[in-house]
């Protein structure tokens, strides 16, 4: 078995089609269709159902395919790593993040870290914190920013918790939902909200207190990401509960916290348990600690935000 047959599967089982998949190998197809041939003769199970224009998975390519990507992951990894020890001042960080955090503390933590390393590339995956657990579960990232707690937590990862944030209810400036500096879940009830898609972890935050709360949210525009909710609430089409931190920098937007204990959540940084960072993305771990610890002495982290776990 081979890391070349593993990558030509992947790009078939992805694309559904083999010349597509070697158009986007840079292969010719007939190579390409033979190697594919090699592997399934190598593994003694056909990989692949090759009606014409209709390629699908068997059973065994099914189970196969989640693996392959994982090795031809690690096997990148094995090489950014040998290069990076080899003396090379150059390597990669695939890092993964919420759309919250990616629109807040982030973007001035991978700037601190690009001054410190400019040449270290750095990849930015956003995504909700189901979508980047899986990603760091297959290879396809080193490290991600996630929420916690997770409905499964994945054991083959390492959490460290990082920061702990207050949400708010977002409503526009010129019309805030309350003269109070409080609002209780209760006074939610009946109001217009702007929802988050599915999957989001801030719909779940927010479905579940209103429901403990004895009531169901009604929804006046529901299914987007974080810069469309904001910019909906912004519009007068309803308030929505959201991180304290992406209303810095919104004068548009009112965050009124809800009334003690509220709502927290926990944020995290994760990597998997059975493979060592590799040292760029353990570089970045150091800086993105060293930055929020000095933003936290100097009172320059957003309001609602403190460090959390053993950083505090």
């Amino acid at each position: 078995m081979q890391l070349q047959q593993l990558a030509y599967f992947v790009a078939v089982a992805e694309a559904r089609h083999f010349t597509h998949a070697a158009e986007r190998m840079r292969v010719a197809q007939p190579s390409l269709s033979k190697q594919v041939r090699a592997l399934e003769e190598e593994l003694g199970a056909p990989l692949l159902n090759r009606a014409r224009g209709n390629v699908t998975l068997t059973p065994a390519g099914e189970a196969l395919l989640p693996l392959a990507r994982r090795m031809l992951a690690d096997a990148d990894t094995a090489r950014r790593e040998v290069a990076e020890l080899a003396g090379l001042r150059r390597g990669r960080v695939r890092l993964g993040a919420t759309p919250s955090l990616c629109a807040g503390l982030l973007a001035d933590a991978l700037a601190r870290f690009h001054i410190d390393y400019p040449g270290v590339e750095l990849l930015v995956e956003e995504g909700g914190s189901r979508d980047l657990v899986k990603d760091l579960a297959r290879g396809q990232l080193d490290l991600a920013l996630i929420i916690l707690p997770l409905h499964s937590s994945d054991p083959s990862l390492v959490t460290e918790e990082i920061l702990s944030e207050n949400l708010v209810v977002a409503s526009p400036s010129h019309s805030p939902p309350s003269r109070r500096h409080h609002l209780r879940i209760e006074d939610l009830r009946g109001r217009p909200m702007v929802m988050f898609r599915r999957g989001y972890d801030l719909r779940e935050a927010t479905l579940n207190a209103c429901r403990q709360a004895g009531f169901e949210p009604r929804f006046s525009v529901e299914g987007g990401e974080m810069d469309a909710v904001l910019r909906f609430v912004e519009a007068g089409l309803g308030i929505a509960v959201v991180p304290s931190m992406v209303l810095d920098a919104r004068p548009g937007l009112t965050g009124t916290p809800l009334v003690p204990p509220g709502l927290h959540r926990t944020i995290a940084l994760s990597h998997r348990k059975d493979v060592e960072p590799i040292r760029a993305a353990q570089a970045f771990r150091a800086t993105l600690l060293r930055f929020l610890t000095q933003a936290a002495q100097d009172g320059s982290l957003p309001q609602g935000v403190e460090l959390a776990g053993r950083l505090a």
